[in-house]
């Protein structure tokens, strides 16, 4: 099963969170340790819990600033 991320670059440091699964967290150095840390976090916090389905769409959108003048 395959569920969306959000990765924050903080000042210090970066958080993580997965979007179907209320309350799964992580925080590290880098993106990559966020990444590696909520794999590890979604098996703990699913542990005896039913599975939630992933209903999250990622996508992108364009924005052209207007120039100020």
């Amino acid at each position: 099963m395959r569920y969306a991320i959000v990765i924050e670059q903080g000042p210090n440091n970066c958080s993580g969170y997965i979007l179907d699964v209320l309350g799964c967290v992580a925080t590290g150095e880098t993106p990559e340790e966020v990444k590696q840390l909520l794999q590890e976090a979604i098996v703990f916090h699913l542990e005896g819990e039913e599975i939630p389905p992933s209903t999250t769409l990622v996508d992108y959108i364009e924005f052209e600033p207007e120039a100020k003048g």
